[in-house]
């Protein structure tokens, strides 16, 4: 079997990967050992950039994608404690978007099937070799062993990635320090547990009832990691953690879904190998507060895909794949360093005590200026210039803005949609920068549009992922476009379906 690309894991972020490759005429092949969608309750947060970045790739229902209009925002927590307010512009999506991990996955294995993608599930992958020429990836299927061999392999094979493992890509761990169960459950008395969380002396209770009554439980214990990770937790020792830390008898009855996790933080120390990339839980791993695991998965997803299809139609500069590593590599560190940080306000004792206390009123003025809440939804990310070249601008992710076109009235994210990178030249002295992106005219979306006010640019070079790569200033668009497309004249040029 041969494709472009080999996509190993199918959760969100390798279905998302698969989706958008065939999206973009990418020949891929996905394998999954799972025989379906699992429906055990894991991630449900969407945080704004990563919700902003689907909506200008068309990922999300029309509802999730609306404008969220005035005042757009939602309550949030940070470190277990209220207070925290993430907003997003009012002409963007919602910033916080709750869907079920399951209903993702479903969602973008439909697209990446619609779009060509070969989704082999039931097949475990057992060895990555790779040379010059390519990857060779081998799974074990219920026909017996299926090979394929691939110009590319992205490793999104979770936490203990056989594609990090095969491909030699060492990480820095930080060992176990807490324990933590989780499971959904039924209450014998339902008051007995408030929703929300509960703080003690002896730990935490974070809990929430779902639309059938069942209540979804994780509990927090700083006094030391779990002897036994792999031991299956039973539905008798969540209910003697919970009455513990509660302090009093919450019965509990019908388990399910019951696991084990632990701060246990990996962040490997490169996103890529040769031929082979790394993406998600693959690369990085820390504690799941915050619920920003599947947001930085999917923003690894959605930097990493038009890259590849760009490198596998010939188009790519020299040097562009590089930049996946060196854009989500301190995107990821960042997660894992502030998920560390709100953990440490969590332990007990009276220094955490004293930093929660200030921390209260940092979150309430933070509502104002929203630095923990652009850190938390990763709207504050600024990506380094391409290639060294600064442009005013560059590296900032440009707010959804309606645009009056030559075609009429649209605005940035259905221009993205196209999944080329987009030159939107505004008004008449914006046209006059054409000149300078002739030689790769034909691997771009042009499109003249009335000046905008709020855009303080008169064109800007916009990256399929909706972040700026060029504005008008020192460095000129040939050298910008240099560094991430060759001339199209020498290349193929193929644009998303």
């Amino acid at each position: 079997m041969q494709a472009h690309v080999v996509v190993v894991g199918g959760g969100p972020v390798g279905m998302l990967v698969a989706a958008e490759l065939a999206a973009y005429g990418v020949d891929t092949v996905l394998f999954e050992p799972q025989a379906g969608v699992p429906e055990w309750p894991k991630a449900n947060t969407l945080h704004a950039r990563a919700v902003q970045g689907l909506a200008r790739r068309g990922h999300l229902p029309t509802a999730a994608a609306a404008p969220a209009g005035p005042g757009g925002g939602s309550a949030f927590h940070f470190a277990g404690m209220p207070g925290l307010f993430i907003k997003a512009p009012e002409t963007e999506p919602q910033p916080i978007l709750k869907c079920p991990q399951s209903e993702l996955e479903r969602r973008f294995e439909e697209r990446a099937r619609a779009a060509g993608a070969r989704i082999l599930r039931e097949h475990r992958v057992t060895e990555v070799v790779q040379d010059a020429d390519g990857v060779r990836v081998t799974a074990e299927g219920p026909q017996g062993p299926v090979a394929c061999t691939a110009s590319y392999a992205v490793g999104a094979d979770g936490a203990r990635s056989t594609v990090r493992e095969q491909a030699g890509i060492a990480s820095d761990t930080q060992p176990a320090t807490v324990a933590s169960l989780m499971g959904a459950v039924t209450l014998t008395d339902p008051d007995a547990l408030p929703q929300g969380w509960l703080r003690t002396e002896r730990g935490w209770i974070a809990a929430k009832r779902d639309a059938e009554g069942r209540m979804h439980i994780r509990t927090l214990d700083c006094a030391g990691a779990h002897r036994d990770r792999q031991l299956a937790p039973t539905l008798e020792e969540l209910q003697r953690e919970v009455s513990r830390i509660a302090g009093h008898e919450v019965a509990m009855e019908d388990g399910r879904w019951l696991s084990r996790f632990s701060d246990v933080a990996r962040l490997a120390r490169t996103f890529r190998q040769g031929r082979v990339f790394l993406a998600g839980d693959a690369a990085h791993v820390h504690f799941p507060i915050g619920g920003q695991g599947l947001s930085t998965g999917v923003l690894d997803a959605l930097n990493l895909s038009w890259k590849l299809a760009l490198a596998v139609h010939g188009t790519a500069a020299p040097g562009l794949l590089e930049t996946y590593d060196a854009e989500r590599r301190p995107a990821a560190r960042r997660v894992v360093d502030n998920t560390r940080a709100q953990l440490a306000l969590m332990r007990p004792g009276t220094e955490p005590d004293a930093l929660r206390g200030l921390f209260t009123d940092i979150l309430a003025a933070d509502r104002s200026h929203g630095r923990l809440g652009g850190m938390i939804s990763a709207q504050d990310t600024v990506l380094p210039a391409c290639a060294g070249l600064p442009s005013p601008g560059a590296g900032t992710f440009l707010c959804n803005t309606p645009l009056d076109t030559e075609d009429g009235r649209t605005d940035v994210i259905g221009l993205l949609r196209d999944g080329r990178p987009l030159l939107l030249l505004l008004g008449e002295q914006g046209a006059g920068h054409l000149d300078g992106a002739r030689a790769w005219e034909g691997s771009l979306h042009v499109v003249r549009a009335q000046p905008v006010s709020g855009v303080p640019y008169d064109a800007l070079l916009v990256r399929p992922d909706g972040y700026i790569a060029w504005t008008p200033g020192e460095t000129e668009l040939s050298e910008v476009l240099s560094g991430y497309l060759v001339p199209h004249r020498l290349g193929v040029v193929v644009a998303a379906g």
